[in-house]
Order: C-alpha cells, then sequence, then structure tokens
C-alpha cells in the first residue's frame, strides 16, 4: 500500500484528537490534554509528531521528544497509535525507522516509551495493550522496571485542621501556596527534584494555585501539587518533603489538601500516577491500584 508520513500541524488537532480516542481501547484524551502533551511539551520537537495517511485517512500516529537528564540523551516515544484496522502492516515500524533516525541526529542515547519525565499521558505501556508490547520488543526495546498508577475515590472527610493545629506546636504551619511564592517554591522544587519543575510550575497557572506547602519557622519545607500534568483529569503529584521534616506527618497533610481540592472541584476520582511507596498512598487515602504499566527501552548507543 501506498502510505505517506507527513508533520504534524495544528489543523490536524480535531482528526488526530478523533482518531486516537477512537484507537485507544483503554484510554481517552481530551482535546485540552491533547495540545499540553504536543506543544505544550516544555521540548516539543515539531519533526517528531509523525502522521501516517492511506490516502486522505489518518491510519497512524507517534510523538517523539527528547530530554537531557543527569548526563544522558534520553529519546522517548510519547504517544503512538495505529488504526485498528491497519495494524500489522508495518505502520508503527515505518513511523518509528523515521522517528528513529531523527533521535540518532539528534545523539540520542536511549529511547524509552510513553514514561516522559515532566510532561507524559502514561508512565509506561499497560500490558492490556498486549499488541503494543510485541511491537517493542520485537523492535529491540527490553522491558526494565514497572510502575503503577493509583486511583482514589475522593468522597471521603480529607479534613487535617486537628493535625495541622498540633504541628503549629512545632511552628510549622500549612497552607496553600501564594502566586507570590511562586519563584520560592519553584527554587526549593528544582533545588532538590529538578525533574519535577515543570509540574509544579504548570500548576501555578491554575486561577488558585494547586500547591501547597509546609513551612518551618517562616522556611519553606515541603510542597505537593496536582492539575499540573493531565489538566482536569485528576492527577495528583509531585510531592517532597525536605529529609529534616519527615516523619512528622507532614506528607499525609499536603496529600489530603490536594485530594479535598480535586474533590471541590467535583471529581469523582484521583488518579495517584508513577507511583512507588504504594503502602503509604494506601493508608492515608485509601488508594488502590488501578492500572500497572512496563518500562521498556533500546540502547542507541
Amino acid at each position: 500500500m501506498n502510505y505517506s508520513v507527513t508533520i504534524f500541524k495544528p489543523q490536524d488537532l480535531p482528526d488526530l484528537l478523533a482518531f486516537l480516542n477512537a484507537n485507544w481501547t483503554y484510554d481517552q484524551i481530551t482535546e485540552a490534554v491533547l495540545r499540553e502533551k504536543l506543544e505544550g511539551d516544555p521540548d516539543w520537537m515539531p519533526e517528531g509528531a509523525l502522521m501516517c495517511r492511506y490516502g486522505n485517512v489518518l491510519i497512524g500516529f507517534m510523538q517523539g521528544v527528547m530530554r537531557h537528564i543527569s548526563g544522558t540523551r534520553y529519546a522517548y516515544i510519547k504517544l503512538m497509535a495505529v488504526d485498528k484496522a491497519y495494524r500489522r502492516k508495518g505502520i508503527a515500524t515505518l513511523l518509528y525507522a523515521k522517528l528513529e533516525a531523527i533521535f540518532i541526529k539528534n545523539k540520542a542515547d536511549v529511547v524509552r516509551i510513553y514514561d516522559v519525565p515532566l510532561n507524559y499521558f502514561m508512565p509506561g505501556i499497560d500490558p492490556c495493550y498486549t499488541p503494543a508490547l510485541c511491537w517493542a520488543m520485537r523492535k529491540g526495546f527490553e522491558r526494565f522496571g514497572d510502575t503503577s498508577n493509583l486511583d482514589v475515590d475522593l468522597n471521603q472527610n480529607w479534613n487535617t485542621f486537628d493535625e495541622e493545629l498540633a504541628l503549629k506546636l512545632d511552628n510549622i504551619d500549612i497552607r496553600r501556596a501564594r502566586l507570590d511564592e511562586k519563584a520560592a517554591v519553584l527554587k526549593f522544587v528544582e533545588d532538590k527534584w529538578a525533574l519535577w519543575r515543570n509540574e509544579v510550575e504548570e500548576a501555578f497557572k491554575d486561577e488558585q494555585p494547586s500547591i501547597h506547602i509546609a513551612l518551618c519557622n517562616g522556611e519553606l519545607k515541603a510542597f505537593s501539587a496536582h492539575n499540573g500534568n493531565n489538566k482536569g483529569m485528576g492527577w495528583f503529584g509531585p510531592m517532597g518533603t525536605d529529609p529534616d521534616l519527615r516523619g512528622k506527618g507532614i506528607g499525609a497533610i499536603l496529600l489530603k489538601r490536594c485530594l479535598n481540592d480535586m474533590k471541590e472541584m467535583g471529581l469523582a476520582h484521583a488518579i495517584i500516577p508513577w507511583v512507588g511507596p504504594i503502602d503509604f498512598y494506601a493508608w492515608h487515602a485509601n488508594a488502590r491500584v488501578d492500572r500497572v504499566f512496563w518500562r521498556y527501552e533500546k540502547r542507541l548507543r
């Protein structure tokens, strides 16, 4: 068949949105979030957003981005899909060959699938997308780990008044961050968790910052955020506490403040993505494992 591959243009957005939602079995994406994943990426690569058509019909899409992290040039397949009627015809392979050539030209060291720090839609391949797993393995990708997304029922009492009152005896104050504190919060995050800066910055763009902070004797020591990635979909995080204040219950309070925000937004559920300490969230928020993602990478050099 005669397929044509072109670079995504803004006028393609409605067609791409409908295509992704028609061909992802377990996920749906809004126009706003799709824009966030494309031009909204801090390292947006227009030449890496590839669309495959048969005639005038969109039958495949693959987006790539790159990040330079701790001395390694990471490349990522950020979004991809193939029309259900055109699978096993080499569409994904065609798109990836062109994308990998772009990565090599830009001196990428390793390619990963989906788990793109700063701005991502999912943190790996859900194994329910079995064809995607098989394709990745055939292309030389190797599994190196897994992670989970947790689901939280927001119909719970998230009041933390008593706990916050007790912390005041230790001169620890917990409250929502103010807009005029954005620079200080970003500096705190960048010093300790640089990869979270973009999500925190996005959370500050909300009319009321989706950021809560803890201060000890007036010094910023902890934060939590939500709505910094996949806006409007109820995603929690990131969250961090300075090591010298851990063990005081500050993280649990900050978590519950964000969950209460989402409850007040009218959401029924929150997603805690890319989770490490499952037991922490299960204990403090009755979170449960909702989806598991397998992480794959391919060394280019």
